[in-house]
């Protein structure tokens, strides 16, 4: 249990006591610096610890957001400081110095936050109180500023994300934020909540798979269901606090595979409905298409969250757009976030066919895609940034090199061209081959895809595109298998396609989170294992060509299976034990 040291002393009346037990906290009360001294060491050092003024007058809700958020080693409000273990060494030391320098007189908690030698979160508080009274007149003052502010609505409020599309902000938030106070009062956790979403999720997709029109009508109306709980596990999260490592694991990750599962199902339901419909091409197409664009996302994001000089003037007129209030919601629509993404599938779903459902789903998305891709192309081409060492590392971590492309990019001279144009001239080379008709030829193609994929990576990717070269990576690797198992001309051989893509997507999207999480990329043995973007396009190619079409279907199932197997037990195995930041994921807006 996390200790709170009341500090001064006591001020009648004050409920301060109660409202840190009511948030979990064991109290105690010291009268001076030197009791606070004495009580600080006394708490274990794996416990959470707080140091709050006996003066303090606030919301319940400020001391929730100063004092019990997992995220910060070290965080205060006015009146109030806490320290994690991490940040249990720079509360003691500046403790040790404020009693040096006060000679054992009351404790200013605020001068103790002054003196901490470290980085300190401060929460925005908004219109909630939090302050330190030094008279009767502005105690009694600071009471009725705290009764004039419902704290209960301002933290319902705080837990919908301030940024969100227009669906969920409109359709989902106006009572899932209450559904999230329910989960709440019940002690139920973001986790369990993002679970039921995806049992939700999954459930739909066997709906859909029934191929019949009452199941495709009860999918859709589950899909949905899903995202409101989907909804509901961010606002828990941010209702109650309740942050954490593997939470942002699986908001993640089951984001991804809900909406891929959904897919699965409706090609299943498209092939047993009365048409026999094979649109699994369309299918495999649509979870590549969207795979690709999150790369997009996240590459760019990488490449400029911490570039110096990061100006551009498309941003600043992106900026001026931002006040004009009904070019904010056309913007976010535009790009066809989660919520309007699931809204869509959801209604096509009920009320149409899979081929038609992918088709609008595919078309909507790519015009998305070349939107937002356009507008990020323009700001950087206009940006005067200087990338950083870290940007580059990031980038050459989400481009997924093997053991190949590692050994080409050592072994040969850094290319004159630069790396983005060299990753083009693989691509295209590997595209023509595709398409050629001459069986051997995408493996000559692939050849030269992997020796331009070493070179690109030879050199840091600190160019204004080169935030390109993952996405171009990812179609590039995802297109070779959806055109090779196309061809094959047998029945399990997409379904077999969609497995693997999902695999290799499913290790893509686990890279993106540990980099974001600041824990770098997965180990150098996992990217070795599963042979790195270069080597399995290299290995598709060559068992397309060397197997007969039946065979080619056994080895793709092979292959996913051997993929998943590797990246999902090394994955579950780092986010149930890792120390990354506990920071639940706000994805894309929903």
């Amino acid at each position: 249990m996390p200790t709170a040291i009341v500090t001064g002393q006591p001020v009648p009346g004050s409920s301060l006591e109660n409202d840190l037990r009511a948030l979990g906290f064991e109290v105690s009360t010291a009268a001076d610096s030197a009791d606070t001294q004495a009580l600080l060491a006394a708490v274990p050092a794996d416990r959470r610890v707080a140091v709050v003024d006996a003066r303090f007058v606030g919301h319940p809700h400020a001391l929730r957001l100063g004092l019990t958020d997992p995220r910060f080693p070290l965080a205060a409000i006015p009146g109030a400081v806490t320290a994690q273990p991490a940040g249990r060494q720079a509360l003691t030391s500046a403790l040790a110095r404020e009693a040096a320098a006060g000679g054992g007189t009351d404790l200013a908690v605020d001068g103790l936050v002054t003196a901490l030698d470290a980085d300190v979160h401060r929460p925005e508080l908004g219109s909630l109180v939090a302050a330190v009274p030094t008279d009767p007149q502005s105690r009694n003052e600071a009471r009725q500023a705290v009764a004039a502010v419902d704290d209960e609505a301002v933290r319902l409020k705080s837990a919908v994300k301030s940024r969100d599309g227009f669906f969920t902000t409109f359709f989902i938030s106006p009572y899932s934020r209450y559904i999230a106070r329910w989960c709440a009062r019940r002690g139920l956790t973001p986790n369990q909540v993002t679970t039921a979403s995806l049992l939700t999720a999954l459930i739909a997709a066997g709906c859909a798979a029934t191929g019949t029109r009452a199941g495709f009508v009860a999918a859709g109306v589950l899909l949905i269901a899903s995202f409101v709980l989907d909804c509901t596990d961010g606002q828990l999260a941010r209702y109650s606090l309740q942050y954490s490592t593997l939470g942002a694991w699986l908001d993640a990750t089951f984001d991804r595979a809900k909406e891929y599962a959904y897919y699965a199902g409706l090609a299943l339901g498209a092939a047993r409905g009365g048409g026999h419909d094979d649109v699994w091409a369309l299918a495999l197409g649509a979870m590549i298409l969207q795979t690709c664009r999150h790369v997009v996302d996240f590459s760019f994001n990488e490449a400029n969250h911490d570039a110096t000089a990061n100006t551009s003037p498309t941003a600043a007129l992106s900026d001026k757009l931002d006040s004009v209030g009904w070019t904010v919601w056309v913007r976010r629509m535009i790009v066809l976030p989660i919520g309007e993404r699931w809204a869509l599938i959801a209604v096509l779903t009920a009320v149409t066919t899979p081929r038609i459902t992918f088709y609008v789903l595919l078309v909507g998305c790519a015009l998305a895609a070349t939107y937002t891709t356009a507008g990020r192309v323009l700001r950087s081409l206009t940006r005067k940034a200087r990338r950083t060492d870290r940007a580059a590392r990031a980038l050459a971590d989400l481009a997924d090199n093997g053991p190949l492309a590692g050994f080409v990019s050592r072994a040969l001279p850094a290319p004159l061209g630069h790396p983005l144009l060299v990753a083009l001239a693989g691509v295209a080379v590997l595209t023509v081959s595709l398409f050629s008709g001459v069986t051997w030829a995408p493996v000559a193609g692939a050849v030269v895809y992997a020796l331009a994929s070493g070179q690109a990576l030879a050199r840091p990717l600190k160019g204004a595109l080169d935030w390109l070269v993952p996405p171009l990576f990812r179609a590039a690797e995802y297109g070779t298998v959806l055109v090779l198992a196309s061809k094959s001309g047998v029945n399990g051989t997409l379904p077999a396609a969609f497995g693997l893509v999902a695999a290799v997507a499913y290790h893509h999207y686990d890279t993106v989170y540990r980099i974001r999480g600041d824990a770098g990329a997965p180990p150098a043995w996992l990217v070795r294992a599963v042979g790195g973007q270069e080597g399995r396009t290299l290995l598709v190619t060559v068992v397309a060509a060397a197997l007969t079409a039946q065979q080619f279907e056994v080895a793709l199932t092979v292959l996913a299976v051997v993929v998943a197997g590797l990246v999902l037990v090394e994955s579950i195995r780092f986010w149930a034990s890792a120390g990354a930041p506990a920071v639940h994921d706000e994805g894309e807006p929903a």
